[in-house]
């Protein structure tokens, strides 16, 4: 028995890294139980049946790599050697490069020809959902392999890996969940956080845990990959950890001034939209490119095109880009038509995604910023001004195929006048999810977390508050028995005890329809050149009583039609009551998700339909300091918490009665 438990520990090296932890307790276990009693053989061959199954599986992968080859045209191209020595050589790398350097799709192949990705995969992570996706597609496209094979994709509602996957495209809050199950990350041997200057929560969450955990992982290789965004923040957070640089574009490009005659004018504006069809007529004159402009949302991109198509381009296509879009229609903008193409992306499109073939780019200086008032406790999305290095990664978006033009449609002074940087976003969001997260992984307190940047003390206060008021910590900050149900939850805290409080109060059913709708954009659209026609449809949805009970009614009105169409007659009645397809989509992917959370927990959706009262003090219990009286005198107005001032809005069923 000893014997044969020696020679199965040396086989532990050529296990799973998955296996190879939980095998090696096993095997410990075992050799201890031997000394003491005596263990049964029985359990010796089940355990070397595992270690055989994970060393096959480990020497199967081994023999399924692809083959890998690199573009001579991309920049990267030209400096794999130095990447290649400085990934072999380090345990962190951070790679900088502009836009269209090659990056996101040649280093996950540089790793796997230096053998990453066989006894684990390598998790390249990404900003965005739409990013994750098309750049899988891309990378398993240049490998010639079919997509979900040797490189797939992990996304909200969608997994695309197999036993036989090397290259993980996943979103960085996608690898965020996965450290719940997974502390150590043993799924993986490399790990690439791409467009890490975005510095979303996420990104700066896992760059904070990953510094904890490279020391008890030096097996486990990071790559950061940054734009030319203050690359020297990452190198000192990881103890000097190597720079390397790579160009990006090719071509000179020009810059140009082109501000609307009233500067202080939205997108939206009849001011910037002539400025914006001045700006493609400009480029029209320069050559027939592509052109690529930038605007801060959807609403903007939709009364843009509708400019553009009234202005009648000849052989030009007009092509949204933002991250709603369905799969299909996102995958147009990678398919060249024959025609000139005008793009119209968010800022999806200045550093997750590269759209081909681009030779001219119209910027026009917005951007949607999220922002959390700790204050009135809502998180807007304001449209502001973005920062230098934001209008200068969309500069880079062009002169890649060739010389190049970026229009401003804002002046040099005021390009000077703006910030840097904009701040990360752990400085202007809600902390109140984050603080659950990490006492729930026995991170401790969010003062001590090795983030880049603190978050603003206010802001770490306000989530405390939060969470005491939901009853998710004590007054002394100690997670509760209700703040861990919470925290498996994959909802904000607040809306996740609405449904914790529904599963008492017999309502869990509505609740459930209620906290998913909350967790997604409103599916209702209301175009601006057929607003009468879109409040008229929405009318039939909409309850005098409550907003909370008008989503119930919407959900049955969808749920009973989806019944009896198919996909294509669904969508179409979509659009005849002017709702968003994607959106409504997404509303019942999450009610899938979080139902099937709750009732792996133990609840079970109420039989009997529930009443109102018993909702409506569901749904109160996560928004406790929401609550509002009617102010006195002739004002339609309501006086909330701190003396906040709110208003009913025009569209909410309950604007006519003011209760």
């Amino acid at each position: 028995m000893a014997q044969s438990l020696d020679k199965l520990f040396p086989l532990l090296d050529e296990c799973m890294l998955a296996d190879r932890f939980r095998l090696r307790r096993q095997l410990g276990d075992l050799g201890r139980r031997q000394r003491d009693s005596g263990a049964d053989e029985g359990q010796l061959e089940r355990l070397r049946l595992r270690v055989d199954k994970s060393v096959a599986l480990a020497q199967a992968r081994r023999e399924h790599v692809p083959g890998v080859s690199y573009p001579a045209e991309l920049p990267i191209s030209q400096r794999l050697d130095d990447i290649r020595e400085l990934i072999s050589n380090n345990q962190v790398v951070v790679l900088c490069g502009e836009t269209g350097s090659g990056k996101s799709t040649q280093l996950p192949k540089i790793c796997l020809e230096l053998g990453r990705g066989v006894f684990g995969r390598i998790a390249h992570t990404q900003p965005r959902r739409i990013a994750a996706r098309s750049l899988a597609s891309r990378i398993s496209s240049e490998l010639k392999r079919e997509l979900g094979d040797a490189v797939g994709y992990k996304i909200r509602f969608h997994d695309r890996v197999g036993e036989s996957t090397h290259i993980k495209l996943l979103t960085d809050g996608m690898l965020l969940a996965e450290i719940q199950q997974d502390k150590f990350l043993n799924e993986y041997d490399t790990i690439i956080l791409d467009e890490a200057h975005e510095r979303s929560l996420n990104i700066d969450f896992l760059l904070g845990y990953l510094k904890d955990l490279l020391p008890r992982r030096p097996d486990l290789k990071l790559i950061i990959t940054s734009a030319t965004i203050d690359p020297e923040r990452f190198s000192k957070h990881f103890d000097g950890a190597p720079i390397i640089e790579v160009s990006g574009r090719t071509y000179p490009v020009e810059v140009r001034y082109r501000p609307p005659e009233d500067e202080g004018v939205n997108e939206r504006d009849e001011a910037m939209q002539q400025a914006i069809l001045d700006a493609v007529d400009e480029l029209s004159r320069v050559d027939r490119g592509d052109i690529l402009v930038f605007l801060s949302g959807e609403r903007e991109i939709r009364e843009t095109a509708e400019s553009l198509h009234k202005h009648r381009m000849q052989i030009t296509e007009i092509l949204p880009l933002f991250a709603r879009l369905s799969a299909a229609e996102q995958s147009k903008i990678f398919r060249p038509s024959g025609q000139r193409r005008v793009v119209l992306a968010t800022n999806v499109a200045e550093t997750s995604l590269t759209v081909p073939g681009i030779r001219h780019v119209v910027d026009s200086g917005f951007a949607r910023i999220s922002r959390y008032s700790h204050r009135s406790k809502i998180q807007r999305l304001p449209v502001e001004r973005i920062s230098q290095a934001s209008a200068d990664q969309r500069k880079g978006r062009c002169g890649r195929v060739a010389e190049g033009v970026c229009i401003r449609l804002y002046t040099e002074e005021n390009f000077e006048a703006r910030r840097e940087f904009i701040e990360p976003e752990i400085q202007r969001t809600n902390l109140a999810s984050v603080i659950l997260q990490m006492k729930l992984l026995g991170f401790g307190d969010i003062r001590g977390f090795p983030f880049l940047d603190a978050p603003d003390e206010r802001l770490i206060k306000d989530g405390y508050r939060v969470l005491e008021e939901i009853g998710a910590v004590d007054g002394l900050g100690r997670i509760s028995k209700l703040g861990r149900k919470l925290a498996r939850l994959p909802l904000d805290p607040r809306i996740g005890r609405m449904l914790l409080e529904s599963t008492q109060l017999g309502c869990l059913r509505e609740v459930l329809v209620i906290a998913a709708a909350l967790s997604v954009q409103d599916p209702r659209d209301r175009p601006m050149d057929k607003q009468q026609l879109a409040d008229e449809a929405h009318a039939l949805f909409k309850d005098e009583a409550s907003d909370f009970t008008g989503y119930l009614k919407l959900w049955a009105f969808l749920e009973e039609k989806q019944r009896h169409l198919t996909r294509r007659k669904f969508g179409r009645l979509c659009r005849e009551y002017f709702l968003s397809a994607s959106r409504v989509q997404e509303w019942h992917d999450i009610h899938r998700q979080i139902r099937t959370q709750m009732h792996d927990m133990g609840y079970k959706d109420n039989k009997e339909d529930s009443n109102y009262e018993s909702i409506h003090m569901a749904v109160l219990s996560g928004l406790l300091s929401h609550v509002g009286f009617r102010s006195g005198g002739a004002e339609k107005g309501y006086l909330g918490a701190r003396n906040t001032q709110f208003y009913a809005f025009p569209g909410s069923g309950v604007f006519a009665s003011q209760p």
